[in-house]
């Protein structure tokens, strides 16, 4: 197999793009709609409060989140939004003290979200092995975006998200192809034992074990309750992917491009499944 990421990479390039519900507060429990079909503890409205949130902004089950089946509270992840907005753009005050900036807080913090997702993005495809001038374009890109994170609450709010993406998503695309070069030779020896995957987008409850998925296209692909157990996922982008229920146990997904932790904990995995250093392995998942 050759090797798609940087063998030596810092892991710290991760760090702030992490969460830390400590130095939150509570925003994710308040600032989003969820549902109860969702695995949320409730029907809520974006803006209302969560009933379990603590006055400290603590989650009051926080322990008992998977045996109570709120799931969607375990797979949530904001990539550290929640505690750059607290701590950063507005200096430690939480949306009780100032209550009149409660709904921009909120605001703010759905912003900042996206912000800091193409940021893990943009991370993420700075650890593949690629042309140094495609690694300079990435390092501008995430100097310009982290910029963006650190305006102030109304400079946030005035930010053109979409036409950012459109940048941040067309160096995604070049990085994308390059490993897809990168992985044919591998691609091709694979394929002695699996079939090809048929192109479509929706793979929901399909078993896919005995496909070839190395260096596929998955972006945005409905992968719930699939069987991706023991496949390699090298190169393979998964980008958006819905993998709500799906089965990587002993599935490698180590090389796997644009993975998130959100991802990973709505999925069903083990102590075989590999995944990227920048990930954690979920405590409820199989041993």
């Amino acid at each position: 197999m050759i090797n798609l990421r940087e063998s030596k990479y810092d892991e710290e390039i991760f760090k702030d793009l992490k969460i830390d519900c400590k130095k939150c507060f509570g925003f994710c429990c308040v600032a989003l709609y969820f549902s109860a079909s969702e695995g949320f503890p409730m029907d809520k409205e974006a803006g209302e409060t969560c009933i379990n949130l603590n006055s400290d902004f603590s989650c009051a089950v926080h322990n008992n989140l998977r045996k109570n089946g709120l799931k969607g509270c375990t797979a949530y992840d904001c990539f550290g939004a929640g505690q750059k907005v607290a701590q950063v753009t507005y200096g430690g005050y939480d949306w009780k003290q100032t209550p009149e900036l409660k709904n921009q807080m909120f605001d703010v913090f759905l912003v900042m979200r996206q912000l800091n997702e193409m940021l893990w993005y943009l991370t993420d495809a700075l650890t593949f092995i690629q042309l140094s001038t495609t690694k300079d374009e990435l390092n501008l890109m995430i100097k310009e975006t982290k910029e963006l994170t650190n305006l102030d609450a109304k400079s946030i709010m005035e930010i053109d998200i979409e036409k950012h993406r459109v940048k941040v998503n067309s160096i995604l695309r070049q990085v994308n192809e390059l490993v897809e070069k990168r992985v044919t030779s591998d691609k091709k020896v694979n394929l002695k034992n699996k079939k090809s995957l048929i192109s479509g987008y929706d793979f929901i409850g399909a078993n896919l074990t005995k496909t070839n998925l190395i260096g596929e296209d998955l972006a945005g692909a409905l992968l719930i309750a699939t069987n991706l157990s023991n496949t390699n996922l090298a190169g393979t982008n998964l980008i958006g992917a819905d993998l709500r229920d799906a089965d990587i146990r002993g599935a490698n997904l180590a090389d796997s491009m644009f993975i998130t932790q959100s991802q990973v904990n709505t999925a069903k995995g083990d102590s075989n499944t590999k995944l990227p250093r920048a990930l954690v392995r979920p405590f409820y998942w199989d041993k």
